[in-house]
């Protein structure tokens, strides 16, 4: 039997009795003589996104998040980066985590692709002389040879997504963790994407993905989580979970 510190040191993500919630205010004075003048207007509901979830996620697995808009699996991947915080329980993740969230976050737009690879690389912690030996590999993964030296804010979203996966998967992260992004972008470099996430699927890293195309997620992820109204609806064989989703989705 392995031993609890043995234990701990399996898992890639573990989320423990979390609950998020958010403040949410209508009528919220914005200059100090409303302040004043509307001082019991100020509403405050208290919004649960997320309750009591509990999830742990080994290493190597690969983890579809799925259910309908709204349902809290992109804010649960949020979590899972830090951007955002519990407010109850808590959400512990063990080894170098990368992740693809918003389009083009961490990009400057007045400055050339070439340049924000350097800046969004080094946020996901390589150094410089790590950078200079993987800048190849990034350009040409992102087929942005072109239009590397151009600004990013004359890119469109296509190349933003290519150029944004592109770094990504070449900062050698033990977790990747993705929030529909690949649906942007053509059906050429959305197959080259989930070719390279089976490779690293492959390799044992950990990812956690979220997004709409179910087939995908059949064939790339083990496992599927289905999250409803903030809650945890069902948790196993990716292929049962999807199955039973669609079937509740489809009524």
């Amino acid at each position: 039997m392995k031993s609890k510190k043995q234990m701990d040191h399996s898992f890639a993500i573990q989320v423990k009795d979390m609950t998020k919630t958010f403040k949410i205010y209508s009528d919220k004075p914005s200059t100090l003589k409303e302040r004043v003048v509307f001082w019991n207007r100020n509403k405050k509901e208290i919004r649960t996104v997320l309750e009591n979830i509990n999830v742990t996620i080994h290493k190597g697995e690969s983890v579809a998040l799925i259910g309908t808009n709204g349902s809290g699996k992109s804010t649960l991947l949020k979590l899972m980066t830090r951007i955002i915080y519990p407010t109850k329980g808590s959400v512990t993740t063990n080894g170098k985590l990368t992740s693809l969230l918003e389009l083009g976050a961490g990009f400057h737009p007045d400055f050339t692709g070439r340049e924000n690879i350097y800046f969004n690389a080094s946020i996901f912690g390589l150094t410089r002389e790590e950078i200079d030996a993987r800048l190849d590999d990034i350009i040409e993964f992102s087929e942005l040879q072109e239009f590397i030296d151009n600004p990013v804010r004359t890119y469109s979203s296509g190349m933003y997504m290519r150029l944004a996966f592109s770094v990504a998967i070449n900062v050698d992260a033990e977790i990747l963790l993705i929030d529909e992004i690949l649906a942007v972008g053509d059906q050429h470099f959305q197959d080259k994407c989930f070719q390279k996430l089976h490779e690293l699927r492959d390799s044992n890293k950990t990812i956690v993905i979220v997004t709409h195309s179910l087939d995908s997620v059949k064939e790339l992820c083990h496992r599927a989580i289905w999250i409803s109204d903030g809650k945890m609806r069902m948790d196993g064989d990716s292929k049962e979970v999807i199955d039973a989703y669609l079937e509740e989705v489809s009524r």
